[in-house]
């Protein structure tokens, strides 16, 4: 199924031309020359627009080369060179998100230890008991498990005579504690000890905790900054390896397999935006339109589309142009809607399927690095703070830390104008019987006037 032109897109998504079924003009010129380069046709009409003091814009650059051709093979080399540096990106991007992945895990198994410690400080006391039990099962199985056979679940698992040495552990909470309890000595002597190990380390776990805690924050930041300088050299060959995909050929009959041959379908716009006040002052438009502030901006759009069977010869091409002049009158909500149409066209091509398949768990990690980077720092007594390696673990200034996710979060809200989908509404009266008509007729008479200029310059007396 064949892509849709920029022509058929416009008549779809604006109400107006949907139900006018065609632009204001259409004027087309067939340029078959072995002389003249399409390098050279092309730039003429670019320069020519610019003159008219259209803004112009490219909207679609598609090619398709013939497999025995030198073109083809040409652009093979480059696109696979732009691929394989893509790759390696990609691969030195993907060790740094195992690298995060690992860090958002390893700081929220932080985040619930540091969770108990605020507890104990709990009025409660029954919350305060329920951390103190959390921390000692913690520090059985994470500290005193080193002690292989002689740890306490090592010798109430594997001992005769110790069997209640867990239970006696998790009731007590000092030596005077021990004695209370109704225990054999054997139980008591190994028991007071450890109970003695076990708050000297809650002591002292907290403030490590917290060290660590912070460090891994600021380890994470730098790593989601690597990712992102990666993502960021990445594109741009991903970029350049898509723009290098030939387009389908299909069954289009001027391409054959072992012909040195080429198509090539390119469109530009050329938009000039109508002044309401000064159209008002010439008498263009109603003098009361003068003081008058539109809802929305309304264009004269020049369309040009140029279809080009042609032969690469060193470097240029040669061959037959066809050139269409299309004039259209749009308002800011059509072209929002074009280049919406026009973005989801292309991410759909080839970044989607990079992007598709890890899009969800992005999104699903995101809010978790969020959630530790934007988090406010805890405060940790640092005896040194003359410490010159500060700057390799990231201790920096907290504005200059955060003024990479600004700078991130104002890329996102560009990057959200063009994919957010617009809702075109219909022209008011006003706006159809003034804006619109009065657009239209300058896209008229400009498209007119570009093919005339054209036509006339390379002493042409057949068009259309």
């Amino acid at each position: 199924m064949e892509s849709k032109t920029v022509s058929e897109i416009i008549e779809e998504i604006s109400p107006y031309y949907k139900k006018k079924g065609e632009p204001e003009a259409t004027h087309t010129i067939d340029h078959d020359t072995t002389t003249e380069t399409v390098e050279a046709i092309y730039f003429f009409v670019l320069d020519l627009m610019n003159d008219f003091g259209l803004n112009v814009e490219k909207l679609v650059d598609n090619f398709t080369s013939t497999e025995g051709g030198t073109h083809f093979s040409e652009v093979g080399m480059k696109k696979t060179r732009m691929q394989e540096e893509a790759s390696k990106m990609l691969a030195n991007a993907g060790v740094v998100m195992r690298s995060v992945l690992q860090l958002v895990y390893d700081l929220k198994d932080f985040k619930i230890r540091l969770a108990h410690y605020d507890e104990l400080k709990s009025k409660d006391e029954r919350q305060k008991d329920a951390a103190i039990l959390a921390l000692k099962q913690i520090w059985m199985d994470k500290v005193d498990i080193n002690k292989g056979n002689s740890s306490i679940k090592g010798m109430a698992m594997g001992q005769a005579g110790f069997q209640t040495l867990i239970d006696a552990f998790l009731i007590s909470k000092d030596a005077k504690d021990v004695d209370k309890i109704d225990l054999n000595d054997r139980v008591k002597r190994i028991l007071k000890p450890r109970i003695y190990e076990f708050n000297l380390w809650i002591k002292q776990s907290e403030s490590e905790l917290k060290k660590r805690y912070e460090m891994q924050k600021t380890y994470l930041k730098s790593q989601v900054n690597n990712l992102k300088l990666y993502a960021r050299w990445a594109k741009p060959y991903l970029k350049a390896a898509q723009k290098l995909e030939a387009k389908e050929q299909g069954r289009e009959p001027s391409l054959v397999n072992m012909f040195n041959s080429l198509r090539l379908e390119l469109t530009l716009i050329g938009k000039s935006k109508l002044d309401v006040e000064k159209s008002a002052l010439a008498g263009d438009l109603p003098k009361d339109f003068q003081k008058m502030k539109p809802k929305r901006d309304y264009y004269s759009c020049i369309l040009v589309d140029f279809t080009v069977r042609g032969i690469p010869r060193q470097g240029v091409t040669v061959g037959r142009s066809e050139i269409s002049f299309k004039g259209y009158a749009l308002n800011d909500d059509e072209l929002k809607k074009l280049d919406y149409e026009l973005q989801k066209s292309d991410i759909g091509d080839a970044l989607t399927l990079i992007e598709g398949s890890t899009t969800e768990s992005l999104e699903q990690m995101q809010s978790d690095i969020d959630e530790f980077i934007t988090e406010p720092e805890v405060k940790v007594e640092i005896k040194d703070s003359s410490n010159p390696f500060k700057a390799l673990i990231g201790s920096y200034n907290k504005k200059d830390t955060l003024k990479g996710t600004s700078e991130n979060k104002e890329q996102s809200k560009l990057d959200d104008n063009i994919k957010k989908d617009v809702i075109v509404k219909q022209d008011t009266w006003i706006e159809k019987e003034h804006f619109r008509k009065f657009s239209a007729k300058n896209a008229a008479d400009t498209a007119f006037g570009l093919f005339d200029v054209y036509k006339k310059a390379h002493g042409m007396a057949s068009y259309t």
